[in-house]
């Protein structure tokens, strides 16, 4: 019977692992890696973004990463070479 029940588990999570969808998890202080897989450059109005973060190079992460929150919740990585985004940090950083 245990020998029949594995292969099934197993087979259930798999399955279930497939129908997941990726989620950030909350930041810690300390980073080992980068938190942007990938990066959104299409334009984004100011009005729907409630915070940017900046994150400069180091040691954790080879990139400079700019992730906005939105006013939904979302939190989005945005393409730090994107003229639109150099704007949006320059003026978070002259304030």
């Amino acid at each position: 019977m245990m020998g029949k029940a594995a292969p099934a588990v197993l087979t259930l999570l798999l399955i279930s692992a497939l129908g997941t969808q990726g989620k950030a998890l909350a930041r810690s202080a300390i980073e080992l890696r980068c938190q942007c897989i990938g990066t959104h450059s299409r334009f984004i109005h100011p009005k729907f973004i409630q915070n940017v973060n900046l994150i400069p190079s180091g040691p954790h992460c080879k990139n400079v990463e700019v992730i906005a929150t939105l006013k939904d919740g979302r939190e989005v990585c945005l393409e730090p070479t994107a003229s639109w985004v150099k704007l949006i940090v320059k003026a978070i950083l002259d304030k």
